[in-house]
């Protein structure tokens, strides 16, 4: 999931996953009314569907959501060079960096995602990203080669990063003075997550937000029944839909390589790097589907699987406990995998 235009371009025609608002009520049920607010952020697009909110307090309520996103964009982008996070990323000192709550939060989710995935999710791999043309730099004219690949790689790893919570104050401090860290693997699950702490905060008990392919809800649908998400099928020609699940109270994040690629001497180019290689993924995970309490977790947790791969994914998944659907290039079709914490969430007959 992103913070780049670049890769919005690509995402534009569909999200990965999308709310559902069209369950069956029953015979007595009276539909409540629905308030559906869009946006652009991030280089993606938001959505906030409320139950039973006024025409006035609409408006008050969308200014808010996109003013809580703009400073979440300030907070995490790359393409900003003001950026709280560029700040950081073009300081050379080595010394402890002052970051605010929610940075220092962000980070440590992903140090730990990163650490249980046998480091595939890694936040610093923004220098590989970045020469692979899926950043704010341009997209190449070739191949890169091994040379400029083992000169990326030596300014990423995990290690080279931490987070210091000292008297009340949050820094963040790396022992490579040309790290860059790189927050878009999580960025939109963040930001569904802190859209839902505004709808809280609002005293809205009903709604469904998303930023790009995370999202998050609390309560039930205009007709009584839970908040669904439709996973739709890894093409770029349709949007049919793969399964739909209930995702009540929950986050729920995909990754997957199918949209966001390029052709580059005769090959398709994923985003997804893994870290290990320094190159775009090859193997035949198509895509990834996390629910978590959190959508910052979904977030996360799905670009690791993915970097991945199937079978090491599905260990992990097994390890963790965690609810994960993936859908898997199977010669000319697909084939899907779910984890049991995954199926519990499935909503009958649309798998």
């Amino acid at each position: 999931m992103d913070i780049n235009f670049f890769r919005a371009a690509l995402m534009a025609v569909a999200l990965v996953i999308s709310g559902c608002d069209n369950s069956t009520p029953t015979p007595t049920a009276q539909k409540a009314p629905v308030t559906v607010l869009e946006g652009k952020t991030m280089g993606t697009f938001w959505r906030v569907s409320v139950i039973n909110l006024d025409n006035d307090k609409a408006s008050a309520l969308r200014q808010k959501v996109q003013s809580q996103l703009d400073g979440d964009d300030q907070l995490l982008s790359t393409w900003k060079n003001d950026s709280a996070l560029m700040r950081f990323n073009r300081a050379t000192s080595t010394a402890p960096w002052p970051v605010s709550e929610a940075m220092a939060d962000i980070v440590t989710e992903s140090l730990r995602i990163g650490a249980k995935t046998q480091g595939a999710m890694d936040i610093t791999v923004g220098p590989l990203v970045n020469l692979w043309g899926f950043g704010p730099d341009k997209q190449p004219v070739k191949t890169p080669t091994q040379t400029q690949i083992d000169q990326a790689k030596a300014r990423t790893g995990l290690q080279h990063l931490r987070v210091i919570n000292q008297s009340g104050s949050q820094y963040l401090q790396k022992d490579l003075p040309d790290l860059y860290v790189d927050l878009s693997t999580v960025g939109e699950g963040y930001a569904a997550d802190h859209l839902a702490r505004l709808m809280e905060q609002e005293g809205i008990a009903r709604y469904l937000v998303s930023v790009g392919g995370a999202l998050a809800s609390r309560g039930m649908n205009a007709d009584g029944q839970p908040w669904r998400v439709a996973i739709q099928k890894p093409t770029d020609k349709e949007n049919a839909v793969q399964a739909i699940v209930d995702i009540n109270g929950h986050g729920i994040s995909t990754s997957g390589s199918y949209r966001n690629y390029y052709e580059l001497d005769g090959k398709r180019i994923s985003h997804v790097i893994d870290p290990q290689t320094g190159t775009p993924i090859q193997h035949k995970l198509v895509s990834v589907t996390v629910i978590s309490p959190t959508a910052l977790e979904a977030d996360g947790w799905d670009t690791g699987l993915m970097v991945l791969g199937p079978e090491k994914a599905k260990e992990v998944v097994r390890e963790q406990g965690l609810a994960v659907y993936m859908i898997i290039k199977d010669g000319e079709g697909f084939k899907t995998w779910m984890s049991p914490q995954f199926e519990t969430f499935l909503v009958n007959g649309k798998n």
